[in-house]
């Protein structure tokens, strides 16, 4: 099956990009991530908070005891469970130490994330900082200008920027929670909430003494060639689907003539 020419089997999921301001966006992220605002470097009292939730992390009792790995022989999970409930992860992560400060929560909203906010905001560092950016998705607890508002009433010092609509991929937060995924969830084996949250708190306990920075690959002159990539893309779209006139035939059938 390895050699055959097409594997309908085989399939990319990918999101178009459809907000109008994505570019002006994602630059103003970029430009955090690389300690840069309004064309100025930020100062060394200046944070920059990438923060978002890990929703319904469930805890699920496996209805037989799992067997740990041994010789020759990998762990053994059995496939049925109980559901024990699914808390939320809220993480708040400092793009330039790796520091990832955390909580859970029964569920995810607005009252919660506050809750996070109010958790890192008076903690230093950020409790005397000039300034701290928080980078957030379009997720209904941080979503608009109402959410901005909200932040900087709350904590003058701190100022919310918003990635692009379907662009969460560009808040770093995201690849924190997806080694979360791999290596604290994954596989999902929990007798109840409470050893899901020590397990996370253990992990991010560990993760804060060794982490370094992530090295994003995705750099300002990726964006500026973005639009460029979408639109061959498109144009490449566009020639596959123009119907046959009747003096053309399908270049499959050329090729064998």
């Amino acid at each position: 099956m390895a050699t055959y020419a097409l594997k309908p089997w085989q399939y990319q999921s990918w999101i178009f990009i459809r907000d109008p301001a994505f570019a002006a966006k994602a630059a103003r992220v970029l430009d955090l991530y690389a300690r840069v605002w309004d064309g100025l470097p930020l100062g060394a009292d200046q944070y920059v908070i990438s923060a978002d939730e890990k929703t319904s992390i469930q805890a699920r009792r496996r209805c037989h005891p799992t067997l740990p790995p041994g010789t020759s022989r990998m762990m053994r999970v059995n496939h049925d469970y109980d559901r024990g409930g699914a808390p939320a992860y809220l993480a708040a992560y400092d793009v330039h130490t790796a520091r990832v400060m955390g909580r859970c929560s029964a569920k995810s909203g607005i009252v919660p994330f506050m809750d996070l906010v109010e958790q890192i905001m008076t903690s230093e560092p950020c409790a005397s900082a000039k300034r701290v950016f928080w980078v957030v998705d379009n997720g209904s607890s941080h979503r608009g200008k109402a959410a901005a508002d909200r932040l900087a009433e709350r904590f003058p010092t701190a100022v919310m920027l918003h990635t692009p609509v379907h662009a969460s991929w560009l808040n770093q937060v995201e690849i924190f929670f997806s080694i979360v995924q791999r290596k604290v969830i994954t596989p999902n084996d929990f007798t109840n909430l409470d050893q899901v949250e020590d397990r996370l708190t253990a992990f991010e306990r560990r993760d804060n003494e060794t982490a370094r920075p992530f090295r994003r690959k995705f750099t300002p002159a990726d964006l500026e060639d973005l639009p460029v990539r979408i639109e061959r893309h498109e144009q490449k779209e566009s020639n596959s689907q123009q119907p046959l006139g009747c003096d053309q035939q399908p270049a499959v059938l050329d090729q064998a003539a």
